[in-house]
Protein backbone atom coordinates (compact mmCIF):
# COMPACT_ATOMS: atom_id res chain seq x y z
CA UNK A 1 0.00 0.00 0.00
CA UNK A 2 1.27 3.42 -1.04
CA UNK A 3 1.56 6.30 1.17
CA UNK A 4 0.47 9.88 1.26
CA UNK A 5 1.09 12.40 3.83
CA UNK A 6 2.09 9.66 5.86
CA UNK A 7 -1.70 7.64 5.75
CA UNK A 8 -2.05 4.92 3.94
CA UNK A 9 -3.68 4.56 0.74
CA UNK A 10 -6.55 1.85 0.54
CA UNK A 11 -8.31 2.92 -2.38
CA UNK A 12 -6.89 5.03 -5.78
CA UNK A 13 -8.80 6.11 -8.74
CA UNK A 14 -7.36 7.81 -12.05
CA UNK A 15 -9.19 8.95 -14.51
CA UNK A 16 -11.99 6.69 -14.20
CA UNK A 17 -14.83 6.47 -16.84
CA UNK A 18 -17.82 4.95 -17.99
CA UNK A 19 -19.37 5.72 -21.12
CA UNK A 20 -23.13 3.61 -21.29
CA UNK A 21 -23.44 3.42 -25.29
CA UNK A 22 -26.30 4.75 -27.28
CA UNK A 23 -27.75 2.56 -29.75
CA UNK A 24 -30.09 2.78 -32.57
CA UNK A 25 -31.74 1.76 -35.72
CA UNK A 26 -32.43 -2.00 -36.69
CA UNK A 27 -28.83 -2.66 -36.74
CA UNK A 28 -28.11 -1.17 -33.48
CA UNK A 29 -25.41 0.74 -34.10
CA UNK A 30 -23.77 3.45 -31.70
CA UNK A 31 -25.03 6.95 -32.30
CA UNK A 32 -23.10 8.53 -28.82
CA UNK A 33 -22.50 7.95 -25.26
CA UNK A 34 -23.86 8.75 -21.58
CA UNK A 35 -20.99 10.25 -20.09
CA UNK A 36 -21.95 8.93 -16.50
CA UNK A 37 -18.65 8.90 -15.13
CA UNK A 38 -16.14 11.32 -17.13
CA UNK A 39 -12.02 11.23 -15.86
CA UNK A 40 -12.71 11.17 -11.99
CA UNK A 41 -9.17 11.03 -9.33
CA UNK A 42 -9.93 10.71 -5.87
CA UNK A 43 -7.52 9.01 -3.39
CA UNK A 44 -9.01 7.46 0.39
CA UNK A 45 -7.06 6.68 2.97
CA UNK A 46 -7.29 3.79 5.27
CA UNK A 47 -9.79 3.88 8.14
CA UNK A 48 -11.15 7.15 6.76
CA UNK A 49 -14.62 8.00 5.21
CA UNK A 50 -14.75 10.22 2.06
CA UNK A 51 -18.60 11.46 1.33
CA UNK A 52 -19.69 11.96 -2.77
CA UNK A 53 -22.27 14.38 -3.21
CA UNK A 54 -24.10 16.02 -6.07
CA UNK A 55 -27.27 15.92 -7.17
CA UNK A 56 -29.79 13.22 -8.49
CA UNK A 57 -28.08 11.82 -11.77
CA UNK A 58 -24.50 13.39 -11.50
CA UNK A 59 -22.59 9.96 -11.88
CA UNK A 60 -22.25 9.36 -8.05
CA UNK A 61 -24.09 5.68 -7.66
CA UNK A 62 -22.21 4.48 -11.20
CA UNK A 63 -18.51 5.78 -9.59
CA UNK A 64 -19.07 3.73 -6.92
CA UNK A 65 -20.05 0.53 -8.80
CA UNK A 66 -17.26 1.01 -11.23
CA UNK A 67 -14.92 1.34 -8.07
CA UNK A 68 -16.15 -2.33 -7.13
CA UNK A 69 -15.63 -3.70 -10.67
CA UNK A 70 -19.61 -4.18 -10.48
CA UNK A 71 -19.66 -2.23 -13.63
CA UNK A 72 -16.50 -2.49 -16.12
CA UNK A 73 -15.03 0.74 -16.78
CA UNK A 74 -14.62 2.23 -19.95
CA UNK A 75 -11.41 4.14 -18.98
CA UNK A 76 -8.96 4.99 -16.31
CA UNK A 77 -8.14 2.52 -13.25
CA UNK A 78 -8.59 1.04 -9.61
CA UNK A 79 -6.06 0.22 -7.45
CA UNK A 80 -7.03 -1.25 -4.10
CA UNK A 81 -4.05 -2.21 -1.67
CA UNK A 82 -1.87 -1.59 -4.95
CA UNK A 83 -3.67 -4.34 -6.83
CA UNK A 84 -5.06 -2.77 -10.41
CA UNK A 85 -8.49 -4.03 -9.94
CA UNK A 86 -9.09 -3.35 -13.76
CA UNK A 87 -6.94 -5.81 -14.54
CA UNK A 88 -7.63 -8.97 -12.55
CA UNK A 89 -9.58 -11.98 -14.00
CA UNK A 90 -13.04 -12.71 -12.73
CA UNK A 91 -11.42 -15.18 -10.52
CA UNK A 92 -8.98 -12.95 -9.19
CA UNK A 93 -12.08 -10.49 -8.82
CA UNK A 94 -13.80 -12.78 -6.77
CA UNK A 95 -11.15 -13.46 -4.07
CA UNK A 96 -10.66 -9.85 -3.84
CA UNK A 97 -14.46 -8.90 -3.41
CA UNK A 98 -14.26 -10.81 -0.18
CA UNK A 99 -12.13 -7.24 1.26
CA UNK A 100 -14.49 -5.04 -0.62
CA UNK A 101 -18.39 -4.64 -0.03
CA UNK A 102 -21.50 -2.78 -0.73
CA UNK A 103 -24.51 -1.35 1.10
CA UNK A 104 -27.86 -1.20 -1.21
CA UNK A 105 -29.69 1.96 -1.35
CA UNK A 106 -32.93 0.48 -1.68
CA UNK A 107 -33.37 -2.01 1.26
CA UNK A 108 -36.81 -3.19 -0.03
CA UNK A 109 -35.26 -4.51 -3.39
CA UNK A 110 -31.56 -5.50 -2.15
CA UNK A 111 -32.55 -8.14 -0.69
CA UNK A 112 -34.02 -11.39 -2.12
CA UNK A 113 -37.81 -11.77 -0.81
CA UNK A 114 -37.73 -15.71 -0.99
CA UNK A 115 -34.05 -15.96 1.31
CA UNK A 116 -34.18 -15.80 4.92
CA UNK A 117 -32.33 -13.88 7.04
CA UNK A 118 -29.76 -16.37 7.86
CA UNK A 119 -29.30 -17.36 3.79
CA UNK A 120 -28.90 -13.76 3.31
CA UNK A 121 -26.23 -12.54 5.72
CA UNK A 122 -24.50 -15.90 4.77
CA UNK A 123 -24.60 -16.02 1.39
CA UNK A 124 -21.52 -13.93 0.87
CA UNK A 125 -19.47 -16.64 3.29
CA UNK A 126 -20.87 -19.52 1.04
CA UNK A 127 -19.80 -17.86 -1.95
CA UNK A 128 -15.80 -17.23 -0.22
CA UNK A 129 -15.87 -20.99 1.35
CA UNK A 130 -15.64 -19.44 4.74
CA UNK A 131 -15.96 -21.91 7.25
CA UNK A 132 -18.84 -24.70 7.84
CA UNK A 133 -22.02 -24.86 8.04
CA UNK A 134 -22.16 -24.34 12.00
CA UNK A 135 -19.22 -21.28 11.70
CA UNK A 136 -21.27 -19.51 9.22
CA UNK A 137 -24.44 -20.05 11.38
CA UNK A 138 -22.65 -18.41 14.35
CA UNK A 139 -21.04 -15.94 12.14
CA UNK A 140 -24.33 -14.77 11.49
CA UNK A 141 -26.18 -14.94 14.49
CA UNK A 142 -23.08 -12.39 15.71
CA UNK A 143 -23.39 -10.04 13.20
CA UNK A 144 -27.53 -9.80 13.36
CA UNK A 145 -25.94 -8.56 17.37
CA UNK A 146 -23.18 -6.40 15.37
CA UNK A 147 -25.98 -4.42 13.98
CA UNK A 148 -28.45 -4.52 16.49
CA UNK A 149 -30.90 -6.95 15.33
CA UNK A 150 -32.06 -10.02 17.60
CA UNK A 151 -29.80 -13.27 16.58
CA UNK A 152 -32.96 -15.32 16.70
CA UNK A 153 -34.44 -13.57 13.70
CA UNK A 154 -32.46 -15.59 11.43
CA UNK A 155 -35.41 -17.84 9.93
CA UNK A 156 -37.44 -14.94 9.08
CA UNK A 157 -37.82 -13.01 5.78
CA UNK A 158 -37.60 -9.77 4.41
CA UNK A 159 -41.10 -8.58 4.04
CA UNK A 160 -41.41 -9.14 8.44
CA UNK A 161 -39.26 -6.28 9.10
CA UNK A 162 -39.24 -2.54 8.90
CA UNK A 163 -37.20 -0.63 6.46
CA UNK A 164 -34.31 0.32 9.26
CA UNK A 165 -34.42 -3.26 10.30
CA UNK A 166 -33.89 -4.38 6.76
CA UNK A 167 -31.26 -1.97 5.44
CA UNK A 168 -29.07 -3.13 9.47
CA UNK A 169 -29.37 -6.62 7.52
CA UNK A 170 -27.98 -5.28 4.68
CA UNK A 171 -25.37 -4.00 6.72
CA UNK A 172 -24.56 -7.50 8.44
CA UNK A 173 -24.63 -8.80 5.15
CA UNK A 174 -21.58 -6.24 3.84
CA UNK A 175 -19.66 -7.26 7.22
CA UNK A 176 -20.00 -10.80 6.78
CA UNK A 177 -16.42 -11.43 5.34
CA UNK A 178 -14.86 -8.77 7.52
CA UNK A 179 -14.26 -6.55 4.83
CA UNK A 180 -11.48 -3.61 4.32
CA UNK A 181 -13.51 -1.42 2.21
CA UNK A 182 -17.29 -0.71 1.85
CA UNK A 183 -19.32 1.26 -0.66
CA UNK A 184 -22.20 2.68 1.15
CA UNK A 185 -24.45 3.81 -1.95
CA UNK A 186 -26.75 6.40 -0.44
CA UNK A 187 -27.80 4.17 2.51
CA UNK A 188 -30.28 6.24 3.99
CA UNK A 189 -32.07 7.78 1.57
CA UNK A 190 -35.06 5.47 1.36
CA UNK A 191 -35.97 5.57 4.91
CA UNK A 192 -37.69 7.31 7.45
CA UNK A 193 -36.09 10.47 9.07
CA UNK A 194 -36.37 9.09 12.53
CA UNK A 195 -34.18 6.21 11.44
CA UNK A 196 -31.32 7.63 9.17
CA UNK A 197 -29.53 9.16 11.96
CA UNK A 198 -29.77 5.80 13.32
CA UNK A 199 -27.98 4.03 10.26
CA UNK A 200 -25.60 6.47 10.07
CA UNK A 201 -24.53 6.12 13.79
CA UNK A 202 -24.37 2.59 13.51
CA UNK A 203 -22.18 3.00 10.53
CA UNK A 204 -19.57 5.37 12.33
CA UNK A 205 -19.82 3.04 15.53
CA UNK A 206 -18.67 0.48 12.89
CA UNK A 207 -16.11 2.17 11.19
CA UNK A 208 -14.41 2.57 15.05
CA UNK A 209 -15.12 -0.74 15.98
CA UNK A 210 -13.97 -2.72 12.98
CA UNK A 211 -11.38 -0.41 11.21
CA UNK A 212 -13.69 0.17 8.14
CA UNK A 213 -13.16 2.47 5.25
CA UNK A 214 -16.26 3.92 3.60
CA UNK A 215 -17.03 5.73 0.21
CA UNK A 216 -20.15 7.49 1.63
CA UNK A 217 -22.28 8.59 -1.29
CA UNK A 218 -25.41 10.66 -0.40
CA UNK A 219 -27.49 13.67 -0.85
CA UNK A 220 -28.07 14.35 2.41
CA UNK A 221 -25.19 17.54 3.17
CA UNK A 222 -25.76 17.47 6.69
CA UNK A 223 -25.55 13.86 7.08
CA UNK A 224 -22.61 13.51 5.18
CA UNK A 225 -20.99 16.53 7.13
CA UNK A 226 -22.06 14.16 10.22
CA UNK A 227 -19.87 10.81 9.24
CA UNK A 228 -17.09 12.13 6.39
CA UNK A 229 -14.04 12.90 6.87
CA UNK A 230 -13.21 14.49 3.61
CA UNK A 231 -15.76 15.37 1.04
CA UNK A 232 -15.96 15.13 -2.83
CA UNK A 233 -18.24 17.33 -4.80
CA UNK A 234 -19.64 15.52 -7.94
CA UNK A 235 -21.37 17.91 -11.23
CA UNK A 236 -21.91 16.08 -14.43
CA UNK A 237 -19.67 12.99 -14.20
CA UNK A 238 -16.16 14.64 -12.73
CA UNK A 239 -15.55 15.96 -9.44
CA UNK A 240 -15.10 19.67 -9.35
CA UNK A 241 -14.27 19.94 -5.45
CA UNK A 242 -12.84 17.71 -2.95
CA UNK A 243 -11.29 18.55 0.74
CA UNK A 244 -11.53 18.28 4.19
CA UNK A 245 -15.13 17.95 5.22
CA UNK A 246 -15.14 21.37 7.50
CA UNK A 247 -12.88 23.09 4.67
CA UNK A 248 -15.43 22.53 2.30
CA UNK A 249 -18.23 23.54 4.30
CA UNK A 250 -17.15 26.16 5.85
CA UNK A 251 -15.11 27.87 2.45
CA UNK A 252 -16.47 26.51 -0.71
CA UNK A 253 -14.58 27.13 -3.64
CA UNK A 254 -16.81 26.03 -6.66
CA UNK A 255 -20.01 28.11 -7.19
CA UNK A 256 -21.82 24.82 -7.44
CA UNK A 257 -20.60 23.65 -3.58
CA UNK A 258 -21.49 26.64 -2.78
CA UNK A 259 -25.52 26.31 -4.15
CA UNK A 260 -25.98 23.03 -2.40
CA UNK A 261 -24.38 24.00 1.15
CA UNK A 262 -26.72 27.17 0.70
CA UNK A 263 -29.82 24.42 0.89
CA UNK A 264 -28.97 23.49 4.00
CA UNK A 265 -31.03 24.68 6.65
CA UNK A 266 -29.86 25.98 9.89
CA UNK A 267 -31.48 25.60 13.40
CA UNK A 268 -30.63 29.33 14.21
CA UNK A 269 -33.73 31.07 12.74
CA UNK A 270 -31.70 34.40 12.91
CA UNK A 271 -29.09 33.49 10.58
CA UNK A 272 -30.99 30.92 8.44
CA UNK A 273 -33.23 34.30 7.85
CA UNK A 274 -29.67 36.49 6.90
CA UNK A 275 -28.35 34.16 4.73
CA UNK A 276 -28.57 34.17 0.85
CA UNK A 277 -29.84 31.40 -0.70
CA UNK A 278 -28.24 30.06 -4.06
CA UNK A 279 -30.99 29.42 -6.51
CA UNK A 280 -29.57 27.79 -9.62
CA UNK A 281 -31.01 28.51 -12.87
CA UNK A 282 -32.13 25.62 -15.72
CA UNK A 283 -31.64 22.08 -15.37
CA UNK A 284 -28.72 19.54 -15.43
CA UNK A 285 -27.64 19.05 -19.03
CA UNK A 286 -28.02 16.09 -20.57
CA UNK A 287 -24.89 13.57 -20.07
CA UNK A 288 -24.81 12.48 -23.63
CA UNK A 289 -24.24 15.98 -24.63
CA UNK A 290 -22.34 17.98 -21.79
CA UNK A 291 -21.72 21.41 -22.11
CA UNK A 292 -18.30 22.67 -23.57
CA UNK A 293 -15.74 24.22 -21.43
CA UNK A 294 -16.76 23.92 -17.67
CA UNK A 295 -19.86 21.81 -17.70
CA UNK A 296 -21.25 23.97 -15.43
CA UNK A 297 -20.79 27.50 -17.68
CA UNK A 298 -24.47 27.19 -18.24
CA UNK A 299 -25.64 27.47 -14.83
CA UNK A 300 -23.34 29.80 -12.93
CA UNK A 301 -23.20 33.19 -11.91
CA UNK A 302 -19.58 33.79 -12.85
CA UNK A 303 -19.12 32.44 -15.86
CA UNK A 304 -16.82 34.29 -18.33
CA UNK A 305 -15.88 33.37 -22.14
CA UNK A 306 -12.84 31.20 -21.08
CA UNK A 307 -15.43 28.95 -18.56
CA UNK A 308 -17.82 28.67 -22.53
CA UNK A 309 -14.03 27.38 -23.97
CA UNK A 310 -11.86 25.72 -21.57
CA UNK A 311 -12.09 23.22 -19.41
CA UNK A 312 -11.17 24.48 -15.57
CA UNK A 313 -8.06 22.52 -14.51
CA UNK A 314 -8.32 20.30 -11.23
CA UNK A 315 -5.54 22.06 -9.25
CA UNK A 316 -5.00 22.39 -5.18
CA UNK A 317 -5.55 25.47 -3.89
CA UNK A 318 -5.27 24.76 -0.31
CA UNK A 319 -3.55 26.37 2.49
CA UNK A 320 -1.59 25.99 5.34
CA UNK A 321 -1.01 21.92 4.52
CA UNK A 322 -4.69 21.69 4.11
CA UNK A 323 -5.31 20.14 0.37
CA UNK A 324 -8.33 21.62 -1.77
CA UNK A 325 -8.55 20.48 -5.10
CA UNK A 326 -11.15 22.85 -7.01
CA UNK A 327 -11.56 22.77 -11.31
CA UNK A 328 -12.61 26.13 -11.35
CA UNK A 329 -11.20 29.06 -13.55
CA UNK A 330 -12.47 31.78 -11.00
CA UNK A 331 -11.78 29.72 -7.65
CA UNK A 332 -9.34 32.44 -6.38
CA UNK A 333 -11.93 35.22 -6.12
CA UNK A 334 -13.90 32.56 -3.16
CA UNK A 335 -10.53 32.60 -1.14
Amino acid sequence: MSQENGKKVLLKVENLKKHFPIMRGVFRRQVGAVQAVDGVTFNIYEGETLGLVGESGCGKSTTGRVVLQLLDPTDGTVEFKGRNLTKLSKNELRRERRHMQMIFQDPYASLNPRMTVGNIIGEPLKIQKLGNAADRKKRVQELLRVVGLNPYFVNRYPHEFSGGQRQRIGVARALATNPDFIVADEPISALDVSVQAQVVNLLGDLRDQLGLTYLFIAHDLSMVRHISDRVAVMYLGRIVELSATEEVYNHPLHPYSQALLSAIPMPDPDREAERKRIILEGDVPSPAHPPSGCRFHPRCAYATDICKEQDPEYRNLGQEGIKHWVACHHAEQFM
